[in-house]
């Protein structure tokens, strides 16, 4: 889905703590299971229930493989997102750091600007884009100024021997890829479960709901537990979809620890004493 498709209350669900999502969600599950109760209590009546009770209690088992099929298939959509974004990350703070060890080679002067354009990289990627990620706004549009700034720098540069080219053509080799893992972390940082699947999600657990409430409409607590046993279970799948559908989104979203993590080699060396 586009970012600009993404609903404010999309995005305020996504951006709660997890606690608090699960209130949202189990409420929300609940309350559907609750109506359901409600509305088959309310108009059950003698021709009814000889209407609910032909209703053979097989029809439960088909309907939960369904719901179990579409949540697996659902969550292998999450966990596969999770997984290339955790990937794009990691690639790219490898990808870094191989580029500023590799900088020693050049002399001191040229080491501390390579590792200044890398820290400015950095600390906008942090910044400015992992915010934006996280909304979903982010985009290929902009390139990142200072990476590529490093890449010229890089290239411009004069091997005064064969060890000096083997390290000019690493590291440019390494911000190469650091692009790269920069365009497929932006583009997952763009992924979620689409809208219409948590729609069909729903229609599914009502399904479900419906059916539990009229075979059980003879005995209105096994009804109420049964729907409430059901309806937690959803809750409990629904939640764990949602809290990592958005892959930057979020407390359980992708942080950028990796490439902080490369931060302290960036920083300029102490001026030496007079």
């Amino acid at each position: 889905m586009e970012p600009a498709r993404r609903c404010a209350m999309s995005n305020w669900l996504h951006n709660l703590p997890v606690a608090w999502m699960a209130v949202a969600v189990f409420g929300a599950t609940f309350a559907l299971a609750g109506v359901t109760f409600a509305l088959v209590d309310r108009f059950k009546s003698a021709t009814a229930m000889g209407a609910f009770k032909a209703v053979t209690p097989g029809i439960l088992s088909p309907l939960g493989v369904l719901i179990g099929l579409f949540v697996a298939f659902t969550a292998a959509q999450v966990w596969t997102d999770t997984d290339k974004a955790h990937d794009a990350v990691n690639r790219e703070a490898s990808a870094l750091r191989s580029a500023v060890i590799l900088a020693g080679v050049f002399g001191a002067s040229t080491e501390r600007n390579l590792r200044g354009l890398i820290h400015g990289y950095i600390t906008e990627s942090i910044g400015q884009e992992w915010p934006a990620m996280a909304a979903g706004s982010a985009t290929l549009t902009t390139s990142p100024t200072t990476l590529n700034q490093a890449l010229r720098s890089t290239l411009a540069l004069t091997p005064a021997n064969a060890g000096q080219e083997i390290a000019q053509r690493e590291i440019v080799a390494a911000l190469e890829r650091t692009l790269e893992a920069r365009r497929q972390r932006v583009l997952v940082s763009q992924s979620q479960v689409d809208p219409t699947k948590w729609v069909c999600l729903a229609l599914q657990a009502a399904c479900a709901f419906l059916a539990i409430a009229i075979i059980h409409a003879h005995n209105r607590l096994a009804s109420a537990l049964t729907l409430a046993t059901f309806a937690a279970g959803v809750a409990a799948a629904v939640l764990l979809i949602l809290a990592n559908d958005r892959p930057f989104t979020g407390e359980l979203g992708v942080k950028p620890e990796p490439l902080l993590q490369v931060m302290p080699a960036l920083e300029p060396e102490p001026a030496a004493e007079p």
